[in-house]
């Protein structure tokens, strides 16, 4: 069975309950989540005991803001509209991410998954040598990446393929304001002379994405080049903590396969769709193994 036959399969009733949206599961989870990156941040600030230890993880509950900007692009994690675009705008600014040029990116990947010259996340080839693995997984070329589309936006060059002609206004407008922030930020740090937010967020982010790098290359990593989701999209299975700070995309055949399930529904797709998953891991662990085995290999 391929993805589209499975999702004609499913009853109006099931469908109705896998996708049917509401705030209160997005605000819990997002309060967890904030209050994660308030808590560390204060504990850095403050140089409690012990706070270099809490770098990483600080640097890990920011980058993975982008599995919510992820989310409120697709409308999911809340009911209400506004709570999507705040929260997409927000896990963008974070991350310098925009997060109106990325809807379309994202949108993008979904219509032409794993298809080579249309899908948009492989214009970015995938590591085929140990020394190409190492530089993806330091992050350096995704920060490079994310600045040098705020400045093309900037500049009004937004002559991808994926962005619609009405889309250019709002992806400048927004690129700009961007930019703004943070160099008025800089401005800031540079007039105080307060490092705080190096070591809340700038560092810890550094520190972070490698491992959001490790995560997104399990996705899809690996998995051929066709349009069935159950053939070129992964789920890997790991544990509570995981699972929260990646707001469930985990589950990423189940997204991939039904899009506008929001994220507390994706256990509940798992259950139903799981003996038709092709690609599924035990774990990141795992996969990086596989991965790294199949580099040496060659």
């Amino acid at each position: 069975m391929n993805h589209q036959d499975f999702l004609r399969s499913l009853s109006k009733e099931t469908r109705k309950k896998l996708t049917q949206r509401c705030d209160e599961p997005g605000l819990v989870h997002l309060g967890l989540h904030l209050g994660l990156i308030v808590g560390f941040g204060l504990a850095i600030y403050l140089s409690l005991p012990g706070w270099q230890l809490l770098l990483i993880p600080q640097g890990i509950v920011i980058v993975f803001l982008f599995t919510l900007l992820h989310e409120s692009v697709h409308q999911t994690p809340f009911r209400t509209r506004w709570l999507n675009n705040v929260t997409a705008r927000v896990s963008g600014f974070l991350i310098f991410l925009p997060s109106t040029w990325f809807k379309y990116f994202h949108f993008a990947h979904h219509r032409f998954t794993q298809i080579p010259g249309k899908d948009p996340e492989l214009a970015t080839e995938k590591p085929k040598t140990m020394l190409s693995f190492v530089k993806h997984i330091s992050g350096i070329p995704t920060w490079m990446g994310h600045f040098k589309t705020l400045g093309k936006n900037a500049m009004c060059d937004c002559s991808a393929d994926f962005l619609p002609k009405t889309s250019e206004a709002p992806i400048v407008k927004e690129a700009r304001l961007l930019l703004l922030a943070y160099a008025l930020i800089l401005c800031s740090v540079i007039y105080t002379g307060s490092a705080a937010l190096f070591w809340i967020w700038i560092f810890p982010a550094l520190l972070g994405q490698p491992f959001l790098r490790f995560y997104l290359l399990a996705e899809h990593g690996l998995c051929p080049t066709a349009s069935n989701m159950f053939e070129n999209t992964r789920t890997t299975f790991t544990n509570r903590i995981v699972l929260f700070v990646t707001w469930n995309m985990s589950y990423h055949t189940e997204h991939h396969t039904y899009p506008s399930v929001p994220f507390h529904k994706l256990p509940n797709l798992h259950e139903i769709m799981q003996r038709e998953l092709i690609h599924t891991e035990s774990g990141y662990k795992a996969f990086m193994g596989n991965y790294i085995a199949s580099l040496t290999a060659k």
